[in-house]
C-alpha cells in the first residue's frame, strides 16, 4: 500500500496558521518576516511549506531583509522550490519597499546635520555592492539644490574631476557641498584615498569660496561623518 504523502499546502493549515488569513484577521504587523515572504511565495512543496521555505531563505541571509533585497533573480532561484515567477515576486516586493522608504525621505530638502544627509543618501547607497561617489549641492540655507553621482567604482583621486564638480556648483549657485560614498565592505574607517579625495575637493572649493560641509562614508546600517569626526 502506497504511503500517503502529507500535504504542506497552506490551504490545509488552521486559519490561525495561514499567513494570508492571519493578516486579514489580525493585521500585517503581527506577521513574522518568514510569514510575509511566504505570502509572496504562495505555495511550498510536498516536503516543505511556504513558511518553512521562507525561513530557509531568510536563514541564508542572516534574517536580514536588506541582505535579501540584494539577491538577484538568479540567486533566489538557487533555492529549491523557487522558480523564476516566485523569485521575481520576491524581488519586486523588496524593491517596492526600498522605493517606498526612498519616497518617504524625499521630503528632506534641508540638511541640518550629518544624520539628515545620511537619511537622504542611504536609500541610494546603502545596499550597493560597488562604490559610488555622490555630492549634495546646497544653497546658503543648506537646502539641497541637487543630489548627483560623481563616479562609480573604486574611489581614487583620479576619478574625481574637481573642475566638473565646481562647474556644476557654479551653475547651480551652490555655496556648500556634502560629499558621500559607500563602503560595501561595511567598514566605517576612512581610507587614505577617502582623505585625499576630501582634501582635493576642499582645496578646489576654497578657491571659489564654496564650503565642503561634510564627507560621509555610508554602509548598510550606519555612517561615518568627516565633520563629526573632526577630519575636515
Amino acid at each position: 500500500m502506497q504511503k500517503k504523502l502529507t500535504s504542506f499546502s497552506i490551504k490545509n493549515w488552521s486559519d490561525d496558521d495561514r499567513p494570508r488569513e492571519k493578516m486579514v484577521q489580525k493585521g500585517k504587523s503581527v506577521l513574522s518576516d518568514a510569514e510575509l515572504v511566504a505570502i509572496l511565495i504562495g505555495s511550498g512543496s510536498k516536503s516543505e511549506s511556504a513558511v518553512e521555505l521562507a525561513k530557509r531563505i531568510l536563514l541564508s541571509v542572516g534574517h536580514n531583509l536588506n541582505e535579501l533585497g540584494k539577491l538577484s533573480i538568479k540567486q533566489l532561484m538557487q533555492f529549491k522550490g523557487i522558480g523564476e515567477a516566485k523569485a521575481v515576486t520576491i524581488a519586486a516586493a523588496l524593491e517596492i519597499g526600498r522605493r517606498r522608504r526612498e519616497e518617504g525621505l524625499a521630503k528632506i530638502t534641508k540638511i541640518n546635520s550629518s544624520r539628515d544627509a545620511f537619511e537622504l543618501l542611504h536609500p541610494t547607497l546603502g545596499d550597493l555592492q560597488h562604490e559610488e561617489f555622490w555630492i549634495l549641492y546646497l544653497n546658503n540655507a543648506n537646502k539641497v539644490l541637487l543630489s548627483s553621482q560623481l563616479s562609480k567604482g573604486g574611489l581614487t583621486g583620479t576619478l574625481v574631476d574637481v573642475r566638473v564638480v565646481m562647474k556644476q556648483a557654479l551653475e547651480l549657485g551652490a555655496v556648500a557641498l556634502i560629499l558621500a560614498h559607500n563602503h560595501p565592505s561595511g567598514t566605517l574607517r576612512p581610507s587614505r584615498a577617502d582623505k585625499e579625495v576630501t582634501q582635493k575637493l576642499k582645496a578646489g572649493a576654497k578657491a571659489l569660496d564654496i564650503k565642503i560641509l561634510d564627507h560621509l562614508i555610508i554602509t548598510q546600517k550606519d555612517y561615518f561623518s568627516f565633520a563629526d569626526g573632526s577630519l575636515l
